[in-house]
């Protein structure tokens, strides 16, 4: 079974008949570190399935300070929501942070087959609900939770993430420092488990 149909058929089941016009839909690429998937300001007409690598979804403030808002970790979906659903300009780029193999494909040509198609339907809302619920935890933790709280869920978010990326990112995802990343860390491996 190829690694996309094995992800999608652990979200919600295809019909083979579905897989067959699905499948051809799908082209592989890369993204080397660094490069992005989509751009702010751009309007996005594509998914990707995320095979291997990360990448990140960030916002820059008008300062020009980057926030991260997620992170996206092979086996995922990238690909700006937002833009893809309403036809506006993105204003959330995704940009791969270590190398990338990914599967892109047209998401209105996806949308087509809904139609007659209706297990690929069920599995796009399924998708949605999915993204919604990560949404929502993120921001509860973000309004509810401190800092240490925060860097322990991202560990067991992402159990492999940080020895991936630089540490700024990791804070930058927290909403805090390097330096109170720093302080966390330090006072985590130095109590007791």
């Amino acid at each position: 079974m190829h690694p996309l149909q094995a992800f999608f058929q652990s979200i919600s089941p295809l019909q083979a008949t579905t897989w067959d016009v699905l499948f051809p839909l799908f082209k592989p690429a890369s993204l080397k570190a660094g490069e992005f998937f989509i751009t702010e300001h751009s309007i996005a007409h594509q998914i990707a399935y995320l095979h291997t690598g990360c990448a990140r979804a960030f916002f820059t403030n008008a300062k020009g300070k980057e926030y991260n808002k997620q992170f996206f970790v092979g086996p995922s979906l990238i690909g700006a929501y937002t833009s893809l659903l309403t036809g506006q300009a993105n204003r959330i780029p995704q940009q791969a942070l270590t190398d990338c193999e990914i599967w892109v494909a047209d998401f209105p040509q996806i949308q087509a087959l809904y139609e007659h198609h209706h297990d690929l339907e069920r599995l796009g809302r399924k998708i949605a609900e999915m993204y919604f619920l990560e949404k929502e935890a993120k921001e509860l933790e973000m309004a509810l939770e401190d800092a240490s709280q925060r860097y322990l869920n991202f560990q067991k978010r992402y159990p492999t993430l940080e020895q991936e990326i630089p540490q700024y990112h990791i804070a930058s995802y927290l909403s805090i420092t390097t330096t109170q990343l720093s302080r966390i860390r330090r006072k985590l491996s130095q109590s007791p488990d």
